[in-house]
């Protein structure tokens, strides 16, 4: 028999999990294979290419995906990869709840967003929580400004 338990937690933005158990048995794996299962096809890994091997990124760990040189680089935490897509096709991928177009050749992670500097001249700067930081195009700044009013 399982036990489970709903906690409400307005902190956090991602649903977490904690399986507690006597010992890590058949059934513990089988929970958790289910939960991630149905975890990762609300957003599918992503294929990257670092150098001659392919890397499966999570979509949780992507800060932004931009365009540098006619080539899509995928930026996470700790690595950027190259992709062998174009930028429309990663924006079809990606789940649009967490992520946001910001200009021709950009697309962030807003979970992955440390603050926004709204400036007097009408732009946005984006910084991220990995410290790397980006502008929104002058065309997308008002609906981003429109998408911060609403949370």
């Amino acid at each position: 028999m399982v036990d489970i338990d709903f906690v409400l937690d307005e902190a956090l933005m991602d649903p977490k999990v904690t399986v507690r158990a006597k010992e890590k048995s058949e059934q513990v794996e089988k929970i958790i294979a289910a939960i991630e299962k149905v975890s990762e096809s609300d957003h599918p890994m992503i294929t990257c290419r670092d150098g001659e091997e392919l890397e499966f990124v999570s979509q949780r760990d992507i800060v932004r995906v931009y365009t540098e040189k006619r080539k899509v680089i995928v930026e996470t935490d700790s690595a950027s990869y190259s992709l062998d897509k174009t930028l429309g096709a990663v924006e079809e991928m990606l789940g649009n709840d967490r992520f946001v177009r910001i200009s021709q050749s950009e697309i962030v992670n807003l979970f992955k967003v440390k603050s926004l500097n709204l400036s007097k001249s009408g732009t946005i700067g984006i910084t991220f929580d990995n410290g790397s930081s980006t502008w929104v195009a002058r065309s997308k700044v008002k609906a981003i400004k429109q998408m911060v009013e609403k949370t």
